[in-house]
């Protein structure tokens, strides 16, 4: 008998002092957080850009609504009221948003959008204005930007020098992205009242970099350093860091091809595709959204350890660090995705 009671104490010990990770094999991980992230809100409508402030956040849907949502107020959708009507066109309709740095007493922020003028798909920047319950256009920034049903860009982010910052995509004419007077295939560099920042690296242009087909992320590091992120032509997607006045090469190289004069980028996916839509930098890393692939990626800040920090979520469209945690919404409901009755999904990842 007391051998008998021995060797059991001698097991519970034993199994007592297992590695984490041995323990995890058998059964001991948290049910709560799967693979540490959490479901915030669901049944989002084809939702394109996350912002957030002091707890609540404001997801837009392409069909032209604005979400907001907090843990108090729960869910609210609103309409945009806009003096172009937004189009809903193959990629295009309410894409890039923006709070203004005095969102707290004007209620403002910039956003993206696509519309319709003489039968062609352009797209504009606008100056929303949030007042009794209702978001509206209140002044112009841009417009006149190509567009097209696909590559029309669209990321909006305000810089650490306090400029705004634009993607635009080739609108399906690549050689745009080389012409240096059009803004299709740029990123393009603004002061917030929409006038042209006297240090860009083209007098009198709005173009703060060129030769991109179809960027739709942005981010800095601690640094000030801006990257970008760039779908490729169905393969050879891009992770770019962006200098003033560089050319990125599309669609004269692309991935690792290399001409004089021309960006290679940090990284890039080869023949097979991620579809990199919203990206942030959080701990020293790159956290990249990917639509076709399918995943929440990470990079390292120079471009290399490629891995996968979330996925089983279907298309993934935006990323935002807020505080500890980074929240990304998926983009199921698109028409390219497999979504199910509670897509889509804004989700909350630990890292």
């Amino acid at each position: 008998m007391r051998i008998l009671l021995s060797c059991l104490l001698m097991l519970l010990f034993v199994i007592g002092c297992q590695p984490e990770s041995e323990q995890s094999k058998q059964g001991e991980k948290p049910s709560e957080v799967t693979d540490g992230v959490e479901e915030v809100v669901t049944n989002l409508q084809s939702p394109w850009d996350i912002e957030e402030h002091k707890g609540t956040f404001f997801i837009t849907e392409r069909k032209g609504q604005i979400v907001s949502w907090s843990e108090e107020q729960g869910l609210n959708r609103v309409k945009v009221e806009t003096k172009q009507d937004i189009a809903q066109i193959g990629e295009g309709g309410l894409l890039g948003f923006k709070l203004a740095p005095h969102f707290s007493e004007s209620n403002q922020a910039f956003a993206y959008h696509t519309y319709k003028e003489d039968g062609q798909n352009k797209n504009r920047i606008i100056i929303i204005e949030y007042k009794n319950d209702q978001w509206s256009e209140t002044d112009v920034i841009l417009e006149g930007i190509p567009g097209a049903n696909f590559h029309n860009g669209g990321r909006i982010e305000i810089g650490p020098d306090q400029k705004l910052y634009v993607t635009t995509g080739d609108s399906l004419d690549s050689e745009l992205a080389q012409d240096k007077a059009s803004l299709a295939g740029k990123i393009l560099r603004i002061n917030l009242d929409g006038s042209v920042p006297e240090d860009n690296p083209f007098e009198g242009s709005y173009v703060y970099s060129y030769g991109h087909r179809n960027p739709q992320g942005l981010a800095w590091d601690e640094e000030g350093q801006l990257y970008a992120s760039e779908h490729g032509p169905d393969h050879h997607d891009e992770v770019n860091v962006i200098n003033p006045g560089g050319n990125y090469g599309w669609p004269k190289i692309v991935g690792g091809e290399k001409a004089e004069g021309m960006q290679l980028p940090i990284y890039q996916t080869g023949q097979s595709t991620w579809a990199p839509s919203g990206i942030a930098v959080f701990n020293e890393k790159l956290y990249i959204a990917s639509l076709r692939g399918t995943a929440m990626r990470t990079l390292s800040l120079n471009g290399q350890n490629p891995a996968v920090a979330a996925d089983g979520y279907g298309r993934i469209r935006d990323v935002e660090k807020v505080g500890g945690s980074l929240y990304f919404i998926t983009n199921n409901t698109d028409g390219r995705g497999n979504p199910d009755e509670e897509d889509d999904r804004l989700l909350r990842l630990v890292p």
